[in-house]
């Protein structure tokens, strides 16, 4: 094991010393020389036992046995930390790998980052209130509550990201006039500083992507510091920053990675502006970064535009406009939640951990579409109502419309409870999906009942699909659950998701499974298979880059470990069918399952 020396500005723990010292993000300098018992080391390589296994580092010294110092050794999250350090001679074993010795390990603590200095939650009041202030709940600084501006334009929306009992803000999409769609919100005082690095996140529900629509922004006498917003010309996201206060300003903009975001759907975005903790404006970085993802590197703001200042925006921060020239415009459309402001560049890890939304540790889960056979008859599958007590309550603020019948080998039917009975040659129902954001974190979960006897007439290799988004195009599924059967009177639970590009090829796929086959108590009886697509879960690329999104699968509350590919490298948005009880892509896969389908829900998020 090798040696390893903290330096400032953290200190080793002890037995009776833990002191926190730096944050998330401060770099720590830590020195790494060979034990004493060696004379042949060439390098090291490191990680923070936090990180995961891919995200290795390796320095090789200056010359052999020499010490090395590292320098950027950075903590994404506060707490206790381990950095862990291994040594090489850089020989190769038997299996032509470098041969690196067992790893020495240091514990030190990392303080806690400062709270939001701003966050508006918009659970104030809700639909005919008649309340027109969010209260600003964060945590650092003066409080800036949030009023809403003209009252046609903003209100408050059943449609939040927390789901039943939640409310969001509304802006502008229950008016037909463009001319009147001017609603907006914004704080009483600047509520961000942006000469110095901060932090910018909101969940967004775009309806419209025919103009600019402005989420963000902090305006100055002319245009606006930065602006967090959807760009029709680019149709994408996007985060940007001016090189100054001026009607005709440089935009200098961090862009997402892929056009064409799916509309009426939660996204997270969150905008990154790093000065790197010094004066030296020739080093400071915007980074737009999309459930949980970053997309693309830094953008270096005086690299962009020579003329960059990092100038300070000095009047209300703007929810739902900018200012452009002078002129405030670029109003939203739809509803926007859960806005939080830092005076500080949160790292990769705390996105990831906004992005979750907790809630006493769990994840914000939102109900986004819930098909029920129990309550439904005739040739479609109703959706469940908001209010279990009354069958026809519409209130429900996502309405997908039910799934249909195919004309036959399906029927709703049953003794005790109405179920959708599935011959497994023909029957399947459908509707026009997708119904979540793909490209972000989702779950789907559907409660069904295997046929043994269908299932073993069929063929080794079969697959009965409980349900399936098709893709855009070609006749693959964008993500589906089924029963696969790999061999003679074995039967395995999947969940998977697969990219195609344009033609219909498949690029990419991720595929999690049961650990064990289907077992004897899982036949003839209900069962809960569930997938879970964790957008902000990082994973090593097939290029060896850091990326996100993996797959899990559930059997009842259990989760399983039977994949060994879980990872989707590419961002891939479903189209045009989403099926029960058969392959999507127009039913030339076929996959009919042979069994009963109770329900099926969706949830915004893992």
């Amino acid at each position: 094991m090798p040696v390893i020396v903290p330096g400032a500005p953290y200190t080793e723990c002890t037995a009776n010393d833990c002191a926190a010292h730096g944050g998330p993000g401060k770099p720590g300098t830590f020195t790494f020389k060979p034990n004493t018992a060696d004379k042949d080391v060439k390098a090291y390589r490191w990680r923070l036992l936090t990180s995961d296994a891919d995200a290795t580092k390796r320095v090789t010294a200056p010359t052999t046995n020499a010490s090395v110092q590292v320098k950027d050794v950075k903590p994404g999250l506060p707490g206790a930390q381990t950095l862990s350090v291994e040594a090489s001679d850089l020989k190769l074993d038997k299996e032509g790998r470098v041969r690196w010795g067992p790893p020495a390990e240091l514990a030190f603590k990392v303080a806690a980052a400062p709270g939001p200095t701003g966050r508006w939650r918009f659970d104030d009041g809700g639909p005919g209130s008649g309340l027109t202030v969010a209260k600003d709940t964060g945590e650092v600084g003066s409080r800036h509550d949030l009023v809403l501006r003209d009252e046609a334009g903003t209100g408050w929306s059943t449609l939040a990201r927390r789901g039943a009992g939640d409310y969001s803000l509304r802006l502008n999409d229950n008016l037909s006039d463009p001319s009147k769609q001017v609603g907006y919100a914004s704080t009483d005082g600047a509520a961000v500083n942006t000469q110095d690095s901060f932090t910018v996140s909101a969940w967004a529900y775009l309806t419209d992507a025919s103009a600019n629509h402005v989420v963000l922004s902090a305006p100055g006498e002319y245009g606006s510091a930065f602006t967090l917003y959807y760009s029709s010309a680019y149709k994408k996201w996007v985060f940007n920053r001016t090189d100054r206060d001026e009607n005709d300003p440089v935009y200098i903009r961090s862009l997402a990675e892929e056009e064409s975001p799916p509309l009426r759907v939660w996204t997270h975005l969150t905008g990154v502006f790093d000065t790197q903790g010094d004066a030296d404006k020739s080093n400071d970085t915007i980074q737009l970064f999309i459930n949980g993802r970053p997309q693309g590197a830094p953008i270096v703001l005086a690299d962009a535009a020579p003329t960059y200042e990092p100038w300070t925006a000095d009047r209300n921060l703007m929810i739902g406009r900018s200012k452009v020239a002078g002129a405030y415009g670029e109003y939203f459309l739809g509803r926007i939640d859960e806005i939080a402001v830092w005076q500080d560049s949160r790292t990769p890890e705390q996105i990831r951990e906004e992005d979750r939304l907790d809630k006493d540790g769990v994840p914000a889960n939102e109900l986004v579409a819930h098909w029920d056979a129990t309550i439904s008859q005739g040739s479609q599958v109703i959706e469940s109502p908001e209010d279990p007590d009354d069958p026809a309550s519409t209130t429900f603020p996502y309405r997908r419309g039910p799934l249909t019948l195919s004309g036959s080998g399906a029927a709703l039917t049953g003794e005790d409870e109405t179920a959708l009975v599935l011959n497994g040659s023909s029957g399947y129902a459908s509707a026009t999906g997708p119904v979540v954001d793909e490209t972000g974190s989702f779950t789907v979960s559907a409660r069904v009942r295997l046929n043994k006897t269908l299932l073993a007439a069929k063929p080794v290799g079969y697959r009965g699909l409980v349900a399936a988004q098709a893709t855009p195009v070609g006749k693959e599924s964008s993500w589906a659950l089924w029963v696969e059967k790999p061999a003679e009177n074995v039967y395995r639970w999947k969940f998977g998701r697969t990219a195609v590009d344009s033609n219909g090829k498949v690029t990419d796929t991720a595929i999690d499974m049961g650990q064990e086959p289907v077992g004897d108590k899982e036949w003839d009886t209900w069962v809960d298979v569930t997938g879970v697509f964790d957008s902000g879960l990082p994973f090593s690329g097939g290029d060896g880059s850091e990326r996100f999104g993996a797959a899990q699968l559930f059997i009842g509350q259990f989760a399983q470990q039977g994949g060994d590919d879980l990872g989707l490298d590419t961002v891939q948005q479903g189209g045009g069918s989403l099926s029960a009880g058969r392959g999507s892509g127009g039913g030339a896969t076929g996959h009919y399952l042979p069994g009963t389908w109770r329900r099926c829900v969706f949830g915004s998020a893992r």
